[in-house]
């Protein structure tokens, strides 16, 4: 059940319904973790066009979690002495879901600075051939002329 991202969740009220809150956040960090490890597989595999595909899915998935987990947070003054050791499996799940996460993050990271650093080198190396070398007044050529840059197209759709 998906609530409206303005809708203000209603605080959890006894231990069978942080049992059920609970049960719901592992299945949304079970489902978002299989949706990192597509997105990682297919960044390896250089299919971005794919990566995006999954983009509202892992939103959805992502939007899932934080409610369920600022709802389990908020409630646990209250509940804590009824939760007991369940809270530390909880805490440990979380934790484990965080170094994936942040796996994943380090890896669209490395993609989106290695073909940025492509384009731009492309950019750069299309300019440097369309300026013409000339000697500037210490003898030396110079540095290419941001006017003779040629536009660089590209197809987004990979």
């Amino acid at each position: 059940m998906m609530q409206s991202p303005d809708a203000v969740p209603h605080p959890i009220a006894t231990a069978t319904e942080a049992a059920t809150v609970i049960a719901s956040l592992d299945d949304t960090i079970a489902a978002l973790s299989t949706v990192i490890e597509e997105e990682g597989r297919l960044v390896r595999a250089g299919k971005l066009g794919e990566v995006a595909k999954l983009a509202a899915v892992k939103t959805d998935h992502a939007r899932a979690y934080l409610a369920d987990s600022q709802r389990l947070r908020d409630s646990l003054p209250r509940l804590r002495d009824e939760l007991g050791g369940v809270l530390e499996a909880v805490k440990a799940r979380h934790a484990a879901f965080q170094s994936r996460l942040q796996e994943n993050l380090t890896a669209l990271a490395t993609a989106h600075a290695v073909s940025e650093g492509i384009v731009r080198g492309v950019a750069a190396e299309t300019t440097r051939i369309a300026s013409p070398e000339v000697y500037g007044a210490s003898g030396r050529t110079t540095v290419a002329d941001q006017r003779h840059a040629r536009p660089l197209a590209l197809y987004r759709t990979l």
